[in-house]
């Protein structure tokens, strides 16, 4: 099981467009043994949308974050 929670910030911005995105994904233990995927976005200097999705597997959640994670650095967000 996980050992210590995963974090990753992620931004883009644009200032011809007033652009300046943040987007920020975390895998947590849950207290039944789970992984819960953790997705906050929005404007930089605001609290953002939240997102959470629990996986009963590991692996599975990891997958998850990657896919995430590759979708928008295609984007053009850049990990902090």
């Amino acid at each position: 099981m996980m050992t210590q929670p995963l974090s990753l910030r992620m931004t883009r911005s644009d200032v011809s467009r007033n652009m300046a995105r943040f987007y920020f994904l975390s895998l947590q233990p849950t207290l039944f043994g789970e992984v819960m995927l953790i997705r906050n976005w929005g404007r930089i200097g605001t609290a953002g949308q939240t997102r959470f999705e629990t996986f009963s597997e590991e692996e599975a959640a990891f997958v998850a974050l990657h896919r995430l994670r590759c979708q928008k650095i295609k984007k053009g967000y850049c990990a902090d």
